[in-house]
């Protein structure tokens, strides 16, 4: 009995001991990177997409930059506002549809900031700061024709900013998460990231939930 004893006290003093070493190596990395998928949801649900790096600058505290694309952010303004103008085409024409997409590029830097815990399992916070382009995807068709390029001169309608163009504003991000590092270098990120794109008539929100795969080094 007491040679067991001995042998579960060994072993569980060993698997502390690995633990404490694999902590101890993930506070001493220097950065990290990786690439991100994302369920994207706010006015609309789609898709997203991310790359981001990062560098350790003290203990548990490192500076990251982000860049990633989200599919379609569409606000409920401009769906209405195209649903104006196709409305208007409805009273000379047959058969108007549209579509209505709001694109997103983006790009932000902050800091993050990881929990100290004594597992391989490490939660953060994280914040920041940069901005985002935003396209505006709008198309109408008549009779399955597409005729955006040709509202003007056959329609008489002109498409104001609000449903043509792009435009770039300033976008804050804040979010959580916890990174899991099942081998010596390689990191699964579980995340969460809200964000408000400083637009006009009260900004655009959209919040991303995935998985992040990368290397610290």
């Amino acid at each position: 009995m007491r040679r067991v004893l001995a042998i579960v006290v060994l072993g569980m003093t060993g698997l502390a001991g690995a633990a404490s070493a694999q902590t101890a190596a993930a506070s001493a990395d220097r950065g990290y990177v990786e690439v991100g998928i994302q369920s994207a949801f706010g006015n609309v649900t789609t898709q997203a997409f991310s790359g981001e790096f990062g560098m350790t600058i003290h203990p548990n505290l490192q500076v990251f930059v982000e860049g990633g694309a989200i599919r379609d952010v569409a606000t409920p303004e401009t769906g209405a506002a195209a649903q104006s103008i196709a409305g208007s085409l409805s009273q000379t024409q047959s058969n108007v549809t549209y579509t209505v997409r709001q694109p997103v590029t983006f790009g932000v830097g902050g800091v993050k900031f990881e929990v100290p815990t004594s597992s391989v399992v490490r939660p953060y916070v994280l914040g920041g700061f940069g901005i985002a382009n935003v396209r505006q995807d709008v198309s109408f068709a008549v009779g399955g024709t597409d005729v955006t390029s040709s509202l003007q001169p056959q329609f008489g309608v002109t498409l104001g900013t609000d449903l043509s163009g792009s435009f770039t504003k300033p976008m804050v991000v804040v979010g959580g998460g916890a990174m899991f590092r099942p081998g010596s270098r390689l990191v699964l990120d579980l995340q969460f990231r809200y964000g408000h794109i400083m637009a006009d008539d009260g900004g655009i929100n959209v919040s991303r939930a995935g998985i992040g795969v990368g290397v610290r080094f």
